[in-house]
């Protein structure tokens, strides 16, 4: 973010424009039992160079640095971001996160929103994705509510269990004021959902399935989706790393009806956990269900192409319970970010880069197997993979931290009787010495 000063000079012609006197005055509107009236205790000025060191500081407290090597996975991944995606983020027709009411004075924004649409239904196998959601765990809960709507009078949903715990944490959040009813679906010795429990049942809506799912095995999404139809339901198909779509079958063409997840692989950094992207796209036959904003292409009055939000008006987005979504942000640069990092791969690029992650997380797996470790789901997978050990893994994790290698997601967190099973993620960014280094430190 560029730092523009203002000197007092330039404050008092402001203030005289608006009819104030002082910083005070832009605050009448406020209430005196609203605002803090106390010193804000701030650290006194400092230096630019001052400010710099200051930060270095506080840098350097931190456990886990951009200099870590990150093996956890669970939603958040490590990868490259090219250099070239924040040098064009950073370009003035595109860097706003604002929604593009005006497209008179938003063309490049919304030319950029439309790109990304196009890529993302390529991507995963859809007739139509929006201009993206808040991030994965709303689009999950928002793409089951819009079951619901496309459906109207039935009442249930159901969430497989190998769904991401905090995505299963945000639907039953926005669930639990309703009368809808959320149900879990458990997974096999396989780690594959069990759909068994959808037989002779009736009222399902929708049901959500994540592929690849927590424990990074890959469903059998077109089995699911028969048996999901035959319950009546429509098939939700999420994701947390959608890189996997470079190497195996997107949702959309294995059946999937509402296919949703996060994007935070394509081009943005960890970040403490956000901000993230909401990708979501559909069947063209529940466009009209659909949640957020569409952007469409259109010709102006001299015949010349242009892009405006479509399907919709600016009312329909604020009409508090009749919208069919509550979430208004736009996400617009993480929205671009994905689009130039799609772009930026190309089909080609993204199948290889795909390809790079499974034959490293396939290798790491393999060491663990020969020291004698336990793999536990023989299901395919991608990235992520599940181990228990023979011993307590924590002593060499701790070890691998002081190496600047944070490996293992300790899985009894979310899972009972998960003991000293271990989440592993591997990304391109994971040379093969560091894996090596894994395998050493376990096997001592």
């Amino acid at each position: 973010m560029r730092y523009l000063p203002h000197t007092d000079a330039d404050i008092r012609t402001m203030f005289d424009v608006i009819g104030v006197k002082d910083f005070e005055g832009l605050f009448q509107t406020v209430p005196k039992s609203c605002r803090y009236d106390k010193k804000m205790d701030l650290p006194t000025p400092k230096t630019e160079w001052n400010l710099n060191s200051y930060m270095a500081e506080i840098k350097s407290m931190m456990k886990v640095t951009p200099s870590h090597t990150m093996l956890l996975g669970a939603g958040r991944y490590q990868h490259h971001i090219p250099s070239a995606i924040p040098s064009i983020m950073g370009r003035s027709e595109l860097l706003t996160a604002y929604t593009p009411y005006q497209p008179e004075m938003a063309q490049g924004t919304l030319q950029g929103l439309f790109e990304y649409q196009t890529l993302t239904a390529r991507l995963l196998g859809v007739d139509v994705a929006n201009a993206s959601m808040y991030d994965g765990a709303s689009a999950l809960a928002e793409a089951l509510l819009m079951g619901i709507r496309v459906s109207k009078k039935k009442k249930r949903v159901a969430v497989s269990t190998a769904v991401n715990p905090h995505f299963r944490q945000v639907v039953e959040t926005y669930f639990r004021p309703t009368e809808f009813e959320v149900v879990e679906l458990p997974f096999g010795a396989d780690g594959r959902t069990d759909l068994s429990g959808l037989a002779g049942q009736e009222g399902f809506a929708a049901v959500a399935l994540q592929s690849p799912n927590f424990f990074g095995v890959v469903e059998d999404m077109e089995a699911a989706a028969g048996a999901v139809h035959d319950a009546g339901a429509l098939l939700v198909a999420a994701f947390t790393e959608p890189l996997a779509f470079g190497l195996i079958k997107n949702p959309g063409s294995c059946g999937a009806d509402i296919v949703c997840g996060e994007g935070q692989s394509f081009g943005m950094p960890m970040a403490f956990g956000g901000p993230g992207l909401g990708m979501f796209g559909c069947k063209d036959q529940f466009i009209r269900n659909l949640p957020g904003r569409l952007v469409g292409e259109t010709k102006d009055l001299e015949g010349k192409r242009g892009y405006v939000l479509t399907l919709s008006t600016r009312e329909q987005h604020i009409r508090r319970e009749k919208a069919t979504s509550n979430i208004c942000s736009n996400q617009g640069i993480c929205t671009l970010t994905a689009a130039m990092y799609m772009a930026s791969l190309g089909g080609t690029g993204l199948k290889k880069l795909a390809r790079l992650n499974y034959d490293k997380a396939e290798y790491l797996k393999q060491g663990f197997a020969d020291l004698g470790a336990k793999i536990c789901f023989s299901s395919p997978t991608f990235n992520e993979f599940v181990v228990e050990f023979k011993d307590d893994f924590q002593p060499a994790r701790k070890r691998l931290v002081e190496q600047n290698i944070v490996a293992g997601l300790d899985l009894s967190r979310f899972y009972p009787g998960f003991d000293n099973r271990f989440l592993f993620c591997v990304t391109e960014t994971a040379s093969k010495e560091i894996l090596d280094t894994v395998i050493s430190e376990v096997k001592k």
